[in-house]
């Protein structure tokens, strides 16, 4: 069990309980303690959330990679980490309305769709590995959800790129599941 609670997968645990603590400053504004704070307080507050989760996500797989603690829990825990921190920025800015309905559809679909698709390559034994386009989507979603979040110019811009990058990586992923 230690070996398998290793840095990276404490760090993937971290970044597991941040993704509600974020959501919960979007959608518990007017209904809770924070009633009485300014929107824009309650903003920065999701936006540092994000952002030490994101350089958790950045650390805990360079770590794993480095110091050679890469674990089978460690492949669930970091892909989980990353889907519920996409899904808390994505469903908590869409209900403050600063992300398009449509736009979180696709996305969460896509990601949803790629996870199915990824368990059922491993139960075949086969391998579907992240692809550049994947990686590239990932940054583009991180970027388009901070710049959401801290309500900034190009930010709808960026979610539209983010919903293109991420309907193409998912072609990628399926088209490579195909091929095997």
């Amino acid at each position: 069990m230690s070996k398998a609670l290793n840095l990276p997968n404490t760090l993937a645990l971290f970044r597991i309980a941040l993704a509600p603590l974020m959501l919960w400053f979007f959608i518990d504004r007017d209904n809770s303690i924070f009633s009485s704070w300014h929107p824009s307080w309650l903003d920065y507050f999701a936006g540092l959330i994000f952002v030490i989760a994101s350089i958790t996500d950045f650390f805990d797989g360079f770590i794993a990679r480095s110091w050679n603690q890469m674990t089978k829990l460690g492949g669930i825990l970091d892909p989980l980490a990353d889907k519920m921190l996409v899904l808390a920025g994505f469903l908590g800015l869409m209900v403050i309305d600063r992300a398009s309905a449509w736009a979180v559809f696709l996305i969460l679909s896509r990601e949803f769709f790629i996870t199915g698709l990824r368990v059922v390559a491993v139960s075949e034994g086969k391998n579907v590995a992240s692809t550049m386009a994947g990686k590239i989507k990932t940054v583009i979603q991180m970027i388009a959800i901070g710049f959401l979040i801290m309500n900034w110019p190009f930010a709808t811009e960026l979610l539209w790129l983010a919903v293109i990058l991420t309907i193409y990586s998912g072609y990628e992923y399926t088209r490579d599941y195909f091929k095997n």
